[in-house]
């Protein structure tokens, strides 16, 4: 009876050590480093989305560090891109990295013409043409990867669809940056590309939510204006908290350091052009 209950202890404490070491790969996986990924069910006409259209952009303050680590291999991200072209493997991300951040601190969202790259600058608009039909789109490349020696370039999936290869997965495809240039009137530069700096507290489906955590954050903060964004996220709206436009990029991590002492949502920095309208 003690030789079988000894046993039995041993084998109960080498299925928890099991369970811990499963439990710690699991939590150690990239997401990059996932086989297969899906697409949305359904129907989904993707000419009715259009192409990105390339305006000047001031760099991303996330997502541009060089150089960076991914699972111990060094990446340098390109300092010139003009007249960048390339030709190999593209693939394409959807729904498991639907809602996720992209590397530069906005949300991925698969219905939208954007990409990865493992070394242009965040944000750099590409032409991407699929060298097996010809067809070709343009996306703005706001995140990093893919981490796979054999590829190029990840699409969204809307992108994907619209060059016709969402179905088999990848294919060869030839990038050309477009820098576009920055205009200028009366050797002024245009206001409309002006960088505004945000910070985003939370998102929320429930509009409730996304109050209360307003409320709380303007508790903690005086001299920026915190308030609660509508934005669709195909059929689905969110409502995000924000404090900005914050025009200077060292008082806008301050205020990510901030909240987060003090345990206020969870501040990440994001960035956008500022128009005419948003002044």
């Amino acid at each position: 009876m003690i030789k079988s209950f000894k046993g039995a202890v041993v084998q109960f404490s080498l299925c928890i050590v099991v369970l811990v070491l499963l439990a710690i790969t699991g939590c150690t996986t990239s997401r990059y480093s996932m086989e297969h990924d899906i697409g949305p069910k359904g129907e989904f006409d993707a000419s009715l989305v259009p192409d990105a259209v390339p305006v000047w952009e001031p760099l991303s303050p996330q997502g541009n560090k060089s150089p960076y680590v991914v699972r111990g291999k060094e990446y340098q991200v390109m300092s010139r891109i003009e007249g960048y072209s390339e030709e190999g493997i593209a693939s394409w991300y959807g729904l498991k990295f639907h809602g996720e951040l992209t590397s530069n601190g906005e949300v991925y969202n698969i219905y939208e013409m954007s990409a990865a790259h493992k070394s242009l600058p965040l944000p750099t608009f590409v032409r991407v043409t699929n060298l097996e039909n010809n067809l070709s789109v343009v996306v703005r490349v706001n995140d990093r990867g893919p981490f796979h020696s054999d590829r190029i370039i990840d699409l969204s999936y809307a992108a994907a669809k619209k060059l016709g290869y969402d179905e088999k997965g990848t294919t060869k495809v030839k990038l050309d940056v477009i820098s576009p240039v920055r205009q200028e009137s009366n050797n002024a530069p245009l206001q409309p590309d002006r960088l505004a700096i945000f910070v985003q507290i939370g998102a929320f489906s429930n509009e409730q939510s996304a109050q209360d955590l307003r409320v709380k954050a303007e508790n903690h903060l005086s001299n920026y204006e915190t308030f609660v964004a509508k934005a669709l996220n195909y059929k689905k709206l969110l409502y995000r908290v924000r404090v900005g436009p914050i025009i200077d990029l060292e008082d806008a991590e301050q205020i990510v350091e901030s909240l987060e002492n003090k345990g206020v949502g969870q501040p990440v920095i994001i960035t956008r052009a500022l128009s005419a309208k948003d002044r």
